[in-house]
């Protein structure tokens, strides 16, 4: 297999933008405000091309003390983005999403790269970043979700242990539609990219279970911590 990937020109790269124009467009359209999703897109084509420039002086330094602390930064900013739609009780429960998320994945991420990939260093920059950062997101989405329908259940008259069973399992949904749909539906983005520079399927497939457990893991640790550490708080809340 071919061992090289396209090199993407910008005139072409433009080209992926003419149906994110589109959904802008009929938002404004249908009246639903478009600001959120266009600063979303811009916000993300800025951080995107900031960190390519980053990454590479990271990959390049090989210092444990860089890789830590931009894992402290994903770390953080994952916490403050899970609570995003919670701005009641934002402040009070960052330290909680902070700890969810810092032992659920963290622990993932230790399993994953000391134990199944063994890595040598320790800290290599180019398997460390990317599989945290697919860590800190899907577990900053499970403690979003949990807490948003928690949170939604109580305030509709429900008993903690059933608002917090129903706040798992919505937490679990976006994972476990992704393991229903994994090489029947969709091929993920690691299996694919490794595809597409010449790895072979079979190899792809190994370290694509591997990412599938450790997303699943990761995500239901999370999100289990952050219902287990936040439930004197919102008892507290809906009892007063």
């Amino acid at each position: 297999m071919e061992s090289s990937v396209n090199n993407i020109s910008l005139l072409h790269l433009s080209l992926a933008f003419i149906p994110v124009a589109v959904v802008i467009f009929m938002l404004w359209r249908w009246n639903q405000n478009p600001k959120t999703a266009l600063y979303a897109v811009l916000r993300m084509l800025i951080q995107l091309l900031l960190i390519g420039y980053v990454l590479g002086y990271i990959f390049e330094a090989k210092n444990a003390i860089i890789v830590i602390a931009v894992l402290s930064v994903m770390l953080f900013a994952s916490a403050l983005i899970a609570l995003r739609t919670m701005h009641e009780h934002r402040t009070a429960l960052l330290l909680r999403a902070l700890l969810s998320i810092l032992i659920g994945g963290g622990l993932v991420l230790a399993l994953i790269t000391q134990w199944v990939l063994d890595l040598n260093p320790w800290f290599m920059p180019s398997y460390m970043i990317p599989l945290a950062g697919m860590i800190f997101a899907n577990s900053m989405n499970a403690v979003s979700l949990a807490g948003e329908r928690l949170s939604t259940e109580l305030n509709r008259g429900g008993d903690y242990t059933s608002s917090r069973n129903q706040a798992l399992q919505a937490a679990l949904i976006p994972i476990t539609n992704s393991l229903f749909a994994v090489g029947l539906v969709s091929l993920p983005g690691m299996m694919t990219g490794q595809i597409l520079s010449g790895v072979s399927p079979l190899i792809a497939a190994r370290y694509q279970i591997m990412v599938m457990c450790m997303i699943f893991g990761s995500t239901g640790i999370s999100a289990i911590l952050f219902l287990t550490l936040t439930r004197k708080y919102f008892q507290g809340i809906h009892e007063s």
